[in-house]
Order: C-alpha cells, then sequence, then structure tokens
C-alpha cells in the first residue's frame, strides 16, 4: 500500500467493456487533488482500522475489508481509499460513520454512461426508494474482481446467481412489478442453464449474453438486444448458422418489413424456457404455430395428420415436417418444401415412393368452405343430411314404435292374456 506524501496521482481509470476488466489506465489527477493527497488519509491508515479484526472500541463494528481489498482489481492496482471515498480526502480521522457513494464514472466513464441508458438507471431516476441494481449490486463494493476470475460476481458461471439475487426474490418481483416473475427459475430449467451450470460449458450463455451487461433495456426499447426485431441477431451471435437459414424464411422477410407477429426466435423456443428439441417440444411447437395461422390449425386438426397427432403420436406429421423449421418459405418459391416441385420429395420422406400424384393430397383440407374445396363441402352437406335424415326417420319409427307397442299391451291384459303385473 501506498504512504502519505507518494506522488502517485489519485485519479486512475479502469475501461470497463462487457463484463471483463482490461488493464488499468492511468488518467491525470484533477487540479487541486495533488495538494489534499498530501494530507489525505493513507490506505495503511484506513487499513489500520478497517483489518480483519473487529474493533469494538467506542462501541461500534468496523467492517473489515482488509482481505478482501488486497485480493480485489483496485487492490491489485494500489488504488488509494480515497480515490473513491472523495470526500475523505484532506480529512484527518477517524471519519464519520456514513460517507458519500464513490462515483464510479469517476474513472469508468464509459461503463456508467451505458448504464445511465438502462433499465436500473431509469427505475433509480423514478424513484428514490428503488431496488433496481446499482454498480455495486453486481460487482461488490471493496471486493470487486475481475470477471474472469472464478470468485467474481460477473464471472460466467456466477453471473446467474447474482441476476438471481434480485429477480429470483419474491419480495422484490413484487415490489418492482417485475411483470416476467421469476425468470432465473425458468432459465435453470432451459437447455441453455443446465448447459451452464450442469454441463459448465463457457459458451453457454448467460443472462448477459442476451440482455447486455451494463446497458440492459427494457423488451420495448427498439435499441434493446431483446426487442422482437433484435432477437434474431442476439440469437444469431451464438446460432449463426441457423440466423443464416432463418433470413431466407417468410418470417424473417416479414419482420423486415416491420410486422411486428412475424415470428422470431422466441416465439418458438421461448425466451427462458428454451427446451431440448425433443418429441414431446414438436408436439407442443404445433399449437404455437396455431397462435398466428389460426385456420391453417384449424384445417389440419380435420385431418388425418391432426387427429392422430393429436392423440399423440409423434410420428405423424406436424408443421415442420412440411413446411420445414427456420428456413419456411411460401408455396410460390420453387424451393418450398410445400411448393408443386418439392411436395412429392416432401411427402416421400414418411411415405416412401411417394408419387406426385399422392402429393396432391391437401394436408388443410377444408369441409366447411364452399370457395376452397366445393366438392368437399357438398360431400359433407351431402353426409350430414344422410346422418340427419337417418335419425330422424329411425327416431320417428322408434317413436311410433313405442305407441304401437303399448296399445298393444293395454289389448292383451284387457282380453286377460297377460297380467297387470308384466
Amino acid at each position: 500500500m501506498k504512504k502519505r506524501g507518494s506522488k502517485i496521482p489519485t485519479r486512475m481509470g479502469i475501461i470497463l467493456v462487457p463484463l471483463f476488466l482490461s488493464s488499468p489506465v492511468r488518467a491525470e489527477a484533477p487540479a487541486g487533488t495533488a495538494a489534499a493527497a498530501d494530507t489525505s488519509p493513507s490506505n495503511d491508515e484506513c487499513l489500520g482500522c478497517h483489518s480483519n479484526e473487529l474493533d469494538r472500541s467506542k462501541g461500534r463494528a468496523i467492517p473489515p475489508i482488509g482481505e478482501a481489498f488486497a485480493e480485489s482489481v483496485h487492490g491489485q492496482i494500489n488504488l488509494n481509499c480515497v480515490d473513491c471515498h472523495v470526500d475523505l480526502q484532506g480529512k484527518d480521522m477517524p471519519h464519520d460513520d456514513k460517507l458519500a457513494k464513490p462515483v464510479c464514472s469517476t474513472c469508468h466513464e464509459d461503463a456508467v454512461k451505458a448504464y445511465d441508458q438502462s433499465v436500473h438507471a431509469s427505475s433509480r431516476r423514478k424513484s428514490g426508494d428503488s431496488l433496481a441494481a446499482g454498480c455495486s449490486d453486481c460487482h461488490g463494493v471493496h471486493d470487486i474482481r475481475s470477471s474472469k476470475d472464478p470468485q467474481s460476481r460477473t464471472y460466467h458461471f456466477n453471473l446467474p446467481a447474482t441476476c438471481s439475487r434480485c429477480h429470483a426474490d419474491e419480495a422484490v418481483i413484487a415490489k418492482a412489478h417485475i411483470e416476467a416473475g421469476n425468470v432465473p427459475a425458468h432459465f435453470q430449467d432451459s437447455i441453455h442453464g443446465r448447459a451452464l451450470n450442469k454441463s459448465g460449458l463457457v459458451v453457454a450463455p448467460n443472462c448477459a449474453t442476451c440482455h447486455g451487461n451494463h446497458e440492459i433495456r427494457r423488451a420495448s426499447d427498439d435499441k434493446s438486444r431483446v426487442n422482437r426485431y433484435n432477437i434474431p441477431k442476439t440469437c444469431g451471435s451464438c446460432h449463426e448458422g441457423i440466423r443464416a437459414i432463418y433470413e431466407t424464411s417468410v418470417h424473417a422477410a416479414a419482420l423486415r418489413e416491420g410486422n411486428p407477429r412475424a415470428a422470431v426466435c422466441i416465439d418458438c423456443h421461448t425466451a427462458h424456457d428454451t427446451k431440448v428439441v425433443d418429441a414431446a417440444w414438436k408436439m407442443d411447437l404445433v399449437k404455437e404455430c396455431g397462435t398466428c395461422h389460426k385456420e391453417s390449425m384449424r384445417t389440419f386438426r380435420d385431418t388425418f395428420h391432426g387427429k392422430v397427432s393429436t392423440l399423440g403420436f409423434a410420428r405423424a406429421a406436424t408443421c415442420a415436417d412440411c413446411h420445414g423449421s427456420h428456413a419456411i418459405l411460401p408455396k410460390k418459391d420453387p424451393k418450398s418444401l410445400v411448393s408443386d416441385q418439392q411436395r412429392a420429395h416432401t411427402c416421400g420422406k414418411c411415405h416412401q415412393g411417394a408419387s406426385v400424384r399422392f402429393s396432391r393430397y391437401d394436408p388443410h383440407a377444408d369441409a366447411h368452405s364452399r370457395e376452397h374445396d366445393p366438392v368437399l363441402y357438398y360431400i359433407t352437406m351431402a353426409m350430414k343430411l344422410l346422418l340427419i335424415s337417418v335419425f330422424a326417420f329411425f327416431g320417428l319409427h322408434t317413436i311410433l314404435w313405442l305407441g304401437r307397442s303399448l296399445v298393444l299391451v293395454r289389448k292383451l291384459q284387457a282380453e286377460g292374456k297377460i297380467d297387470d303385473d308384466e
């Protein structure tokens, strides 16, 4: 630690890049601080009280910060205590119990500027008692470590636990009116959460991968990484190959045209509950397609494929089997799996040897639309009429036969051929 009177600038800069601390950058000392540094308490004097043992003199406990500070990034570069606690510059000891909060922007200007654009900063500006996270909530106070340090709160594998301190706390969720609820609980059970926490994959995404670190914005903000129009780019930062395929699809084209209902990654895979792509997930995905394509879903459910898949048979063809998944193209596109040029091949994936004539089967035949399927419509109407006629005829026949039977029974009773109790 540096002694009082050492010729070291009292302002030292550390440029923060997303969750990684770079090499310290020294800055020129502000005018007037050099003289104050000569009369300010040195680190040795500060740590003399704030040692690992509590000083209970005068009936108060002094928090021990010596070891934590020595192992922190600030301690490693011999940062002076008064560089953060500027209200102690030129002051004698002991100091007041309550000190002014350090101004992180003195050194971390870029990081603080980014934070000022975040939902956390916005919440703090709106409410003085906001529970929104500040610098120390994520990075710590005297024990700030590099995000490359496994003991750091912002280390890749530790970050979800850091975010969970607020976003998994039901009291905080209720007071802050966080609509998403307990997001970490959903993330832990997702394929991403399991890859991060159970498999220990450093390439697995954590909270900051999708939301950013300092400049975390609301999803409604068009600059947010999780804004609907930015989702493909955010997911594509890891799934680059899938994004390239998606960009060719009808969904991506609609999104570029500004259609807010165009399907993006989170519509099919969800945001925090991302599951393994298995048979059960595929069956649930049919419902998701139906949230936008209601008529197609209705007609699909009326077909053999739809009825069998409803019963839980995963081998039955569903939406993605015919239309594709990420590279869904309009039917008029020759490359589309449901185009006239490709349908026989598409059907052949399940029905070996499927011919062009076989592929003319309409998987979305609509028996209720005279314009779309006039033949099927009239056949359906005829079958309904036949069914009604049969039930009406035999219903009337049964009623008349019942009346005749009652008359016959009474006649036989009157002639004594049968007992009244029979």
